[in-house]
């Protein structure tokens, strides 16, 4: 394969010096307006890797191996770009290279950013970085923690996911370069949240939007956050941690034109469980591992190829509240009617993932990126004595090209195919139920960026998407585009169609309805200046065609682990809204050594789906939600100390006692308490020799808030609510105490905090 790539990408270029004759020389001079010399200008040919630079004097000499019809362009941080139509058969010389005054510094040109915040090593465009999400006090290292801290999202401390403007878990997309990633989080029981499968480390872009994302992606009502993984490593590498939930080594080889990475780690909590003071009853206590290994290559300057594997094992059991104690199971057919008033819940998982991607750049002209992946969980879970065993798979491959064809134009083509599914089996031979479904999707994609004018950019896209179960065709037109108003500042909009299917609950037992559709409305204002951003956004989203249950107009269950077996009557006859407006600010500049952001978002929701009986706001939704970051490295003491306050208020819940009737003034119209928490970090940074050290403590809820998330309430075996059954949704831990030491042979670097 590897002499395959090299013969396939040497073609062109064997062809390309068969037909070149004599090399061209080209000169000149690039002046101001003024006819100043302008020094250090960047002159070449459009589309070409041929060019020079200019001297103190203003003047410029290369040679190419071009004919015909070419554009010289020049190029400089403090003036405007510059373009000459050349026609070119002989050597060209004594150009003047005019280039207007308008001043247009690199971080003043316009950027689309409605509804995306982009994270990456590039310093003029990031918002976080890597090590930003590792120094973030709350967020664990964790990236979808850390993504969480800004506009847009929910606080989640009781479920998995990515909660983003009104939409639930399964409405937001997990992708690695540009690879749907299936159960993206750790298995782990009911109620309580597990961290993500990403380490921050690992990637070198981070790409969250809340709404209105790129034509690449579909099937996420909400949003995307997508992951970029590093390339090549710059060096040889050893890490190693030890900390209270377990223990990690990893090492990287590097040779000229390729890197090796491989670890493992073992996490077992007894110890951070036999200090910590919990909320359940962990008969047993999370213990896992995993191993991974990747590969990157680079057979040429312009190529780069990356493969790599990992897999994870995890099991713990956790005895949690029965939601029907009292009854005759034989009669009811409810395998949770009889077992007492807690469950105990165990659970078992094994993951694989797998991800080979190729990117090629050719004569910075056009570039063509092909990838694929699979992925595989098999988990096994026990409720009690009733057994449910899942199994699900993805695979998926695509193929995208890209023509740069010019430099503020360029034009994006791209397919993809997938096919998932989940195979489930719930009790023993006696009570035995199968559920499966397997999907295929095609989808083609292709995406415009133009930048007419320094001031104005525009991005129209347009995807098409087949559904094989649901035997269905969409098409999702897309824009957003940005007007500068200042030197600092400027105006975003975007919008757009979306679709996704029925969620797995509803595909298992075998639903054939149509895809759910939400359309985006975004804008939004930002000003950025030296380290310092301020951001407003405001949106509307509108539901249509989402799943919904009419039977339970008359009744509702909100147990969100229920098992659906008759879809006869569920249809796309579901709708909904989510509304509001979000506020970021980041300030790096003013205190020396310091770095704070405020974000904070509003949201009005409600939404008439799934078995709600009546509209209604679900009851993952707070509001208003508030976090405030702030992080002060200290020099003398080579310490960097971090703080976060989070804040929302209530979530709705169901209230039997009180809802009845069913109607829009009583359904989920309770609230829980404000959420309140505050985060503290400590991380102290040492060098024993070659190896720097990170010994880190970490506190989470300081001042131990007792949180809830919602209620439960007892039901007996006719499906009434027993009066006074009520008891919190509460995290496994209010208050948690975390320490650990990471050790590398890579030294630090102040400045990237």
């Amino acid at each position: 394969m590897r002499y395959f790539l090299r013969l396939v990408y040497c073609v062109p270029l064997v062809l390309l010096s068969l037909v070149s004759l004599a090399d061209i020389k080209i000169s000149g001079k690039v002046v101001d307006g003024k006819g100043a010399p302008v020094r250090g200008a960047n002159v070449y040919l459009n589309n070409t890797i041929d060019g020079s630079t200019t001297d103190s004097l203003g003047l410029f000499s290369f040679t190419t191996s071009e004919t015909g019809f070419q554009t010289l362009v020049a190029s400089e941080i403090s003036h405007e770009n510059m373009g000459l139509p050349l026609t070119l058969s002989h050597d060209t010389t004594g150009i003047i290279l005019r280039m207007t005054g308008n001043v247009v510094h690199d971080l003043d040109v316009v950027t689309i950013t409605a509804g995306s915040f982009d994270a990456s090593n590039d310093k003029t465009k990031t918002v976080l970085k890597p090590l930003d999400i590792v120094t973030t006090a709350g967020a664990n290292a964790d990236v979808v923690k850390a993504i969480q801290m800004l506009p847009g999202t929910q606080q989640t401390g009781t479920e998995n996911g990515l909660f983003v403007r009104g939409g639930d878990a399964t409405e937001a997309g997990i992708l690695v370069d540009e690879m749907v990633v299936q159960n993206a989080f750790f298995s782990g029981p009911p109620g309580v949240s597990t961290r993500s499968r990403f380490g921050a480390f690992q990637y070198q872009g981070v790409s969250f939007s809340s709404g209105g994302y790129s034509a690449r992606y579909g099937q996420a009502l909400s949003g995307v956050l997508e992951l970029n993984t590093t390339d090549m490593a710059e060096k040889s590498n050893v890490n190693l941690g030890i900390s209270m939930a377990g223990i990690y080594a990893s090492a990287t080889k590097k040779w000229k034109n390729s890197s090796l990475d491989f670890g493992g780690n073992y996490n077992n909590l007894s110890p951070f469980y036999k200090l910590a003071s919990t909320n359940f009853n962990f008969f047993s206590v999370p213990v896992g591992g995993g191993g991974n290994v990747r590969y990157v290559w680079k057979p040429n300057k312009d190529g780069i190829f990356k493969a790599s594997f990992n897999s994870s094992y995890n099991q713990s059991g956790i005895a949690i509240p029965n939601p029907y104690p009292s009854g005759d199971s034989n009669i009811t057919l409810n395998p949770f009617i009889g077992q007492g008033d807690t469950i105990k819940f165990f659970t078992k998982d094994q993951y694989y993932y797998s991800n080979v991607s190729y990117k090629q750049m050719f004569k910075n002209k056009y570039s063509l990126f092909t990838a694929a992946s699979y992925s595989l969980d098999q988990t096994n879970n026990k409720f009690g004595d009733f057994p449910i065993n899942e199994t699900d798979h993805r695979a998926q491959f695509r193929i995208e090209g890209k023509d740069f064809i010019t430099g503020r134009l360029n034009l994006l083509v791209g397919a993809e195919i997938q096919s998932y599914g989940i195979s489930k089996s719930l009790g023993m031979d006696s009570f035995l139920q199968k559920q499966e479904f397997t999907e295929t999707q095609v989808a083609a994609y292709t995406e415009l960026e133009w930048t007419p004018v320094y001031w104005l950019a525009v991005k129209p896209g347009l995807r098409y998407e087949h559904s094989a179960l649901l035997n269905t065709d969409n098409i999702a037109p897309r824009i957003s585009m940005a007007i500068k108003t200042s030197r600092h500042s400027q105006v975003s909009l975007a919008g757009g169609v979306f679709y996704q299917d029925p969620g797995n609950e509803y595909l298992l037992p075998g639903l054939k309805a149509g895809m759910q559709q939400a359309m985006h409305y975004i804008a939004n204002w930002q000003w950025s200046k030296t380290d310092r951003t301020l951001r407003i956004e405001g949106y509307y989203k509108n539901y249509q065609d989402l799943i919904r249950e009419p039977y339970a107009a008359m009744s509702y269950d909100p147990n969100r682990y229920r098992i659906i077996n008759d879809t006869t009557t569920i249809n796309n006859s579901g709708y909904g809204y989510a509304g509001g407006f979000e506020l970021f600010w980041r300030d790096k500049k003013s205190i020396k050594n310091a770095d704070y952001w405020i974000s904070y978002s509003y949201i009005d929701t409600r939404r008439l789906y799934q078995n709600f009986p009546v509209m209604a706001t679900p009851t993952f939704i707070a509001s208003n939600n508030l976090n405030v970051v702030g992080k002060y490295f200290v020099d003398k003491w080579q310490t960097n100390f971090s703080a976060t306050y989070s804040f929302a208020t209530g979530y709705p819940y169901y209230n039997p006692e009180r809802a009845q009737p069913l109607a829009a003034g009583s359904f989920l119209n309770d609230h829980t308490p404000t959420f309140n928490n505050v985060a503290l970090t400590v991380a102290y940074l040492h060098s024993f020799g070659k190896w720097f050290t990170v010994m880190y403590v970490s506190v989470d809820n300081v001042f131990n808030f007792h949180n809830v998330y919602g209620y439960r309430y007892l039901y007996g075996s006719n499906g009434q609510e027993i009066k006074g059954s009520q008891s919190p949704v509460v995290p496994a831990l209010y208050r948690t105490i975390f320490f650990g030491i990471n050790c590398s042979l890579s030294q630090f670097k102040k400045d990237e905090l």
